[in-house]
């Protein structure tokens, strides 16, 4: 591409992970001509190393009273799965204080009715899309399986089940005691049980990406690496070029699908935009002979573990800390020594690959998806939190038809930036 895009139509996508990806999938598709930049690699950040559970059971989000009390625990365990590190900056404690105001049954329920729409739109289109001959990402709906060590544990999930199939239809096969072992052998005998949601699928989200890109490229998307965003340049409240380390491009529309990086571009587009990053782990080891035949969730533990065709993923933690980039060899051990006490299994953790990813997140656990208020031509879809995989479909579709000024197909308004932007 030239230093200046000379076509005035171009849709400019700052931001290349899952969801920008899905946003340019559905432009493409409405004919729309895209070009994708991204400060790193495509796919390289929280799109890469994340669990691939697409899940369209995981409807309860994460602020819930619960939450609150792991949170204020968290300041007196650096241990802890769910962590926050305590910072003094204004807008840090600004968004805790929303997070904490949202940590109610009240608003857990209002924004389950929300994230159930937009979940089973996404598997929806998910098996559209790897439907495709040419869209190889291990696809499996395998299911995914709540394990319990404990009889309490146990016990306490029974009434989320319960509120899961009451309120949202969403429905799990029970499984006490030895059922548990005798359904998947690579589950230690003597565990509590298990709660089995066979509608739950899993993928490897690099393939993902790297289908998706490989076939975005073939249909004349371009992908920018290594390509920053320096400043905007604007006629009064429309965005005319897009000034970055690679050039500048002229543009009709802007997507801001930076992910956890959107909060540090918010001066660019001059709007408070309130993302932070939720850090997360995972640990691939090669997969083992007696491998989990479905994805699991260790809820005491907050360890999720998915079984690729060729590997076996650890991946959990929530810390809020900030951007820090590092990888703490204990939070590492931690993922696969959590899972001792369920899986009968000796993981091979020398030979595993460690990864940790900013995830985008918003204090009430949605997404914004849709126009920026201030702009007449921008859009943003972050804060997806650890939905980003499982949600991308939907939100590429949203933003296509918003961009298109057609009806949706299924209400944005709970997703609206406006909610947050004024």
């Amino acid at each position: 591409m030239s230093m200046v895009a000379e076509a005035n139509d171009v849709v400019v996508i700052i931001g290349a992970g899952i969801i920008g990806i899905a946003c340019a999938h559905y432009l493409v598709a409405d004919g729309r001509k895209v070009v994708v930049l991204d400060k790193g690699t495509v796919a390289g950040a929280c799109s890469h190393g994340n669990c691939g559970h697409v899940i369209p059971s995981h409807v309860l989000p994460l602020n819930s009273p619960d939450a609150f009390r792991a949170g204020i625990m968290s300041l007196f365990d650096p241990n802890a799965p769910f962590r926050v590190k305590p910072q003094l900056k204004p807008s840090f404690l600004h968004w805790m204080v929303q997070f904490a105001r949202h940590c109610t049954k009240a608003h857990m329920l209002a924004g389950a009715k929300h994230l159930k729409t937009i979940l089973d739109s996404s598997y929806d289109e998910f098996e559209a899309l790897v439907s495709q001959d040419d869209f190889d990402c291990d696809w499996k709906q395998s299911g995914l399986t709540y394990v319990f060590q404990s009889q309490k544990a146990f016990d306490a999930f029974e009434k989320t089940n319960a509120l899961l199939t009451e309120r949202f239809g969403v429905e799990a096969d029970v499984m006490a005691g030895d059922k548990l072992s005798a359904f998947d052998p690579a589950l230690k005998p003597g565990l509590a049980g298990g709660f089995f949601y066979k509608k739950d699928a899993l993928l490897r989200p690099d393939l993902l990406a790297k289908s998706w890109t490989d076939q975005l490229r073939r249909k004349g998307v371009e992908f920018i690496e290594h390509c920053e965003v320096q400043e905007i340049e604007k006629d009064s409240a429309k965005i005319k070029l897009v000034k970055t380390s690679k050039g500048n491009f002229n543009t009709s529309e802007v997507i801001l699908a930076a992910g956890a990086l959107c909060g540090k571009l918010a001066s660019v587009f001059g709007c408070n935009i309130p993302v932070i990053p939720g850090k997360g782990y995972s640990v691939t080891i090669p997969r083992p002979a007696l491998c989990p035949k479905t994805s699991l969730v260790l809820s005491e533990k907050n360890v999720a573990i998915t079984p690729f065709s060729d590997g076996l993923r650890f991946g959990s933690m929530m810390e809020f800390v900030g951007y820090d980039d590092s990888v703490p060899d204990h939070r590492v051990r931690q993922l696969t020594e959590s899972a001792d006490a369920y899986l009968d299994i000796n993981p091979n953790v020398s030979k595993g690959k460690p990864w940790f990813g900013w995830r985008p997140m918003t204090w009430d656990s949605l997404p914004m998806i849709g126009r920026l208020p201030n702009l007449t031509n921008a859009a943003i879809a972050t804060g997806h939190g650890m939905l980003g995989v499982m949600l991308a479909p939907a939100t590429g579709r949203l933003i296509a038809e918003i961009l298109g000024e057609r009806p949706c197909h299924i209400s944005d308004a709970p997703f609206s930036p406006a909610r947050f932007i004024h």
